[in-house]
C-alpha cells in the first residue's frame, strides 16, 4: 500500500518553463493550489504580470491534491442553520455560490480542454440511520420550498439499495448538480493553462515574508531565492504548515488544520465497480466523522473520511488508513479482501462556521477556509479573488464576513483530540 495520492501518483507532473524570478510583477500568487492557479490563468488572460510562489516541489501539492475527488455542490453545513443565523436571503446567496462553484470547474474543464475525467453525476448524501433520513427529509422540504434548490430529490432504502451495493442505508438525498473528477490531471492541466496566458509558476520556492510598501497594496515578496516587488498579493495557501506564522499568523489563528484521510482499492474491474456503486456518483454518509466514497475511471473505490482527529504525516496516514479499512469494511463487506493499493492524508482548512473567507486586510488579498469543500470553491474564487483585484469587489461572493480568530489557536491545534471526543459523543448520541 503506497502512502501516496492516487491522484498525483497517476497523473503526469507539471513542469514548469524555466525563468529566472523576476524583479517585479503585478500580481504574486502565493500557493499553487486550485485557487492560486484559477486565479493566475484568470489574471494572465486579464494581461497581468503574474508569479505563482509554491513551496513544495509539485502544484496542487496540498489539500488541493490530497482529497477525495469530490467536487460537489451544497454547503458544507445545513441550509436552514445558515439561514436562522444570516437570513434566507444571504443563505440561498451562498448556497448559490457553490452551484457557481461546479459551473466554473466544468467551464475551465471545457474552455482549457483538460483531461480529467470530469463528470456531473450528482452528489448522494446517505443516511446511516433513520432520524438522520428524517433530517434529510425536512433539509429537501426546506430547500426546495424557499426555491433554492428544486433539483434535488429524497430517494428512499430501496432505491438507494439499487443503486449502492450495501445494507448499511436507509435512503439519501440527491444533489443532482454535483460532479467529480481526477485531481492530479485537472491540476496539471489548470497548471498548463496558466502558464500558457502567460503566468510563471515557480516551485520549491517558499515565501517567507511579506513586507507591505507604504500603506499601498503593494508587497516586497521575500524568498529564499530574492526578492520581488509586486504591485498586488494573494494568499492562496489554505492549511499549508509552510512560512511559519510571521506574515501570515493572522490568517493562521482563522484556520484549524484538520487531517482527512483516504485508501483507494486495487481495480474492482467494470462489472464489479458498476455493481457496487451504480450511479457512480460521489458519496457522503450523515455524520460529523462521516465517511465519503466514488468510483474511479480504473473502476478503484476510492474511500475516505475523518478517521482520526490528527494532522497527515506518514505513521497518522498509515494508522488511519487500518481505521478506514475497517469501515470500509463495514459499509462493503463484499469488499473485505480487496487490496488497497494507496493511503494518504490531507489537511482540511476548517474554519469555525465552516464557511470559506476571502477578502482584502492590510492591502492584502485572500482567499480560503474551505472547509472541507474546496475542489469546487478553490477554482471558482480563483477566479473571482481575479476580479475582485481588477476592481470588481462585487465578485466575492464571500466579502464583508466577519472572521474572528479561534480562541486559543496560536500555533499547532493542540485541541484536536479533545474536537474528536466531541464530534464521535455527538455522532453516538445524535
Amino acid at each position: 500500500m503506497k502512502l501516496d495520492a492516487y491522484w498525483t501518483d497517476s497523473a503526469p507532473a507539471f513542469t514548469p518553463a524555466e525563468r529566472p524570478l523576476p524583479a517585479q510583477v503585478d500580481v504574486a500568487i502565493v500557493g499553487a493550489g486550485f485557487t492560486g492557479l484559477s486565479a493566475a490563468r484568470a489574471l494572465a488572460r486579464r494581461g497581468a504580470r503574474v508569479l505563482v510562489l509554491e513551496a513544495g516541489h509539485r502544484v496542487a501539492a496540498e489539500a488541493s491534491g490530497r482529497n477525495g475527488g469530490h467536487v460537489n455542490n451544497g454547503l458544507a453545513v445545513d441550509y436552514a442553520e445558515v439561514a436562522a443565523k444570516v437570513g434566507p436571503e444571504t443563505a440561498r446567496r451562498w448556497y448559490h455560490a457553490y452551484d457557481s462553484a461546479v459551473d466554473s470547474v466544468a467551464r475551465v474543464v471545457q474552455e482549457e480542454g483538460i483531461d480529467c475525467d470530469f463528470l456531473r453525476h450528482g452528489k448522494l448524501k446517505l443516511a446511516t440511520r433513520p432520524q438522520h433520513m428524517d433530517a434529510l427529509s425536512r433539509s429537501a422540504e426546506r430547500l426546495v420550498r424557499d426555491g433554492v434548490d428544486t433539483d434535488v430529490e429524497v430517494l428512499g432504502a430501496d432505491r438507494v439499495r439499487a443503486e449502492v451495493q450495501s445494507e448499511r442505508f436507509h435512503g439519501g438525498l440527491l444533489y443532482k448538480r454535483s460532479g467529480q473528477m481526477h485531481m492530479g490531471r485537472f491540476a496539471r492541466g489548470l497548471a498548463e493553462a496558466a502558464q500558457r496566458h502567460g503566468a510563471q509558476i515557480v516551485l520549491g520556492t517558499e515565501v517567507q515574508r511579506l513586507q507591505r510598501i507604504g500603506r499601498s497594496q503593494a508587497h516586497q515578496v521575500h524568498t529564499a531565492r530574492g526578492a520581488v516587488k509586486a504591485a498586488q498579493v494573494l494568499v492562496a495557501t489554505g492549511a499549508t504548515r509552510h512560512g511559519g506564522y510571521g506574515s501570515f499568523g493572522w490568517l493562521r489563528r482563522r484556520i484549524v488544520p484538520i487531517g482527512s484521510f483516504i485508501v483507494v482499492t486495487e481495480p474492482l474491474g467494470a462489472e464489479r465497480a458498476q455493481a457496487l456503486l451504480a450511479g457512480r456518483r460521489t458519496y457522503t454518509t450523515v455524520a460529523n466523522i462521516h465517511h465519503y466514497f466514488r468510483l474511479t475511471a480504473d473502476h478503484r473505490l476510492v474511500f475516505g473520511g475523518r478517521a482520526r482527529f490528527a494532522i497527515s504525516s506518514p505513521q497518522s496516514d498509515a494508522a488511519s488508513g487500518e481505521i478506514l479499512r475497517q469501515g470500509l469494511a463495514e459499509t462493503f463487506p463484499q469488499l473485505g479482501q480487496v487490496r488497497l493499493d494507496y493511503c494518504w492524508g490531507g489537511l482540511v482548512d476548517m474554519t469555525q462556521d465552516r464557511l470559506p473567507h476571502a477578502g482584502e486586510r492590510d492591502g492584502l488579498f485572500y482567499s480560503m477556509g474551505y472547509s472541507g469543500h474546496g475542489t469546487q470553491m478553490s477554482v471558482h474564487m480563483g477566479d473571482c479573488m481575479a476580479r475582485v483585484m481588477a476592481g470588481e469587489a462585487a465578485a466575492n461572493p464571500w466579502q464583508g464576513r466577519h472572521w474572528p480568530a479561534i480562541p486559543g489557536h496560536f500555533g499547532p491545534p493542540w485541541f484536536l483530540p479533545a474536537v474528536g471526543l466531541y464530534y464521535r459523543l455527538k455522532d453516538r448520541l445524535a
